[in-house]
């Protein structure tokens, strides 16, 4: 049984991003998941949890929480805090078991019924899902699945879960899980709740991270670590590529933890975005500390990049750890020679262009004293379509930079993501389209440069990149996918009819 709190709470998404004048020109990462299982405190430390994942999904929320034969679920478009900081939480959302979702829409609007945790009363009872990451085989899941009857109430892709498990005629809900895991392809981190555990699963190769907690005997499944760290738990250990793990009461009224391995043994291929750009830099991602990455990722630009210059800035807040590296290593001060607002929101939109164009300013503002007359070095974690790049040098320049040089801690994005990250077309990708020269006249800076692949993998403490067999899943750099595409030409020119169910691509 389960009892829905509808949203009182609306916002719709432009549907073109080019009209979203806030837009901040950066890969978005699809969403977050965390699960709590065996707490009084459940539903609120799932919504603090969630606020340590928001850089992961700002567009819309949920929780879903377990009491006494029941099932209560809220889901909101907007920021956990509008919906779940009111000391109301416990009473609305019961119980000593929940799990909860922080999601970012790719382009097609943000509508409420794609928003997680998704929940169906399956054969063996309730069961809701959560889920960070993308199936590249979703189109053809659903095909065939609403051939085959299967009625679907959202056009996500992670609906398509809840359909194989509703489908399948194993006896146990982890085999019944288990059972759609191997119908599936592509990337996927999961939390799911049923009315008697809590369970996680990691896609064989791991490209989505998801870790293990505990918080006085609670286990508690997060995205990152970072979330554990907003509730005060402990960092147990990294879940495993290819293991679903279960939480449950044994026979002693004990939490007891088991672990499933159905995928066979497999080299992991974690994504490398989650270290360059996606996960927060105080997060531990599969035993490697983001910041301390970040940093070397820095300090190699500058070996690879430098440049005569008097000031290295970060282009806040996410190029600051790799310009901290590239001072480091250069001997150039680090200065904050931009300034950014962490108050500007979403509701000043102005219909005249010359008006949204100043967007950026609201975000980032210059810092004279720090730049005029000085050789600038701008440090970015990535350079996507260029659009916000070009605005801020052109801000740089006019605050009185004698020169502006350019470096992004990261090789140039030429392949399009389709693993959970909402990234451009090969159309739109700047690196795609045009020569480094090209790049340079068209940001406007007297020198361009990019972090190698090579620099990236030593960044990473790895060995040399394995061109047969990569360590990661560095596609955005190489073209080098990790899993099967239906048709790679199709997706990378971003012909809607072939693409995989993305959330919110199919027709409303």
């Amino acid at each position: 049984m389960i009892a829905e709190r509808p949203s009182l709470h609306f916002l719709q998404a432009p549907a073109d991003p080019a009209d979203r004048w806030d837009h901040d020109d950066k890969p978005r990462e699809e969403c977050g998941v965390f699960g709590v299982f065996g707490s009084e405190d459940a539903s609120v430390l799932t919504a603090l949890g969630l606020h340590g994942l928001q850089h992961r999904g700002q567009e819309g929320c949920g929780i879903v929480s377990f009491d006494a034969g029941r099932f209560y679920t809220e889901r909101h478009l907007g920021l956990v805090g509008e919906h779940f900081s009111g000391a109301d939480v416990p009473e609305r959302l019961p119980g000593a078991s929940a799990i909860g979702h922080t999601r970012y829409a790719t382009q097609g609007g943000t509508i409420l019924r794609n928003v997680q945790p998704l929940f169906a009363e399956l054969a063996f009872g309730g069961f809701a899902v959560a889920h960070n990451g993308n199936l590249t085989n979703a189109r053809d899941l659903r095909n065939r699945l609403v051939q085959n009857g299967a009625i679907f109430q959202s056009t996500s892709d992670t609906e398509c879960v809840l359909q194989l498990m509703a489908k399948s005629q194993r006896r146990g809900v982890v085999e019944r899980l288990v059972d759609a895991l191997h119908d599936i392809e592509g990337a996927y981190a999961l939390v799911c709740l049923t009315d008697t555990m809590l369970i996680g699963a990691r896609d064989p190769l791991g490209i989505r991270p998801l870790v293990l907690g505990d918080r006085d005997g609670t286990p508690i499944l997060a995205s990152e670590t970072c979330a554990l760290d907003m509730i005060g738990a402990n960092f147990v250990r990294t879940i495993e590529p290819g293991e679903v793990i279960v939480a449950e009461r044994g026979k002693s009224g004990k939490i007891e933890l088991s672990s499933h391995f159905p995928f066979g043994e497999r080299q992991a291929r974690p994504c490398i975005f989650e270290y360059v750009y996606f996960a927060r830099p105080d997060s531990v991602i599969d035993g490697r500390s983001v910041y301390e990455i970040r940093k070397r990722m820095g300090q190699r630009l500058a070996e690879e990049t430098g440049v005569d210059a008097d000031v290295i800035v970060p282009v806040p807040d996410s190029g600051v750890p790799a310009a901290m590296g590239y001072a480091l290593q250069s001997g150039v001060p680090y200065e904050l020679g931009i300034i950014r607002s962490h108050y500007a929101g979403r509701t000043f939109i102005q219909p005249k262009q010359e008006i949204r164009a100043l967007g950026v300013r609201l975000k980032h503002a210059a810092n004279r004293a720090a730049i005029k007359g000085k050789r600038v070095v701008l440090v970015d974690d990535s350079i996507v379509r260029g659009t916000t790049s070009r605005k801020i040098v052109q801000m740089v320049r006019e605050a009185g930079a004698k020169e502006v040089h350019f470096r992004s801690a990261s090789p140039p994005i030429k392949h399009p993501d389709f693993y959970g990250i909402d990234m451009p077309v090969i159309a739109e990708l700047m690196a795609a389209q045009m020569t480094l020269e090209e790049m340079r006249k068209s940001l406007g800076v007297d020198t361009l440069g990019f972090l190698s692949v090579e620099g990236l993998y030593w960044a990473m403490g790895a060995e040399k990149r394995n061109a047969e067999n990569p360590q990661f899943t560095d596609h955005a750099f190489t073209g080098d996918y990790p899993t099967p595409l239906l048709d790679y030409e199709a997706l990378r020119a971003g012909k809607d009819e072939q693409l995989p169910l993305l959330a919110d691509k199919a027709a409303e």
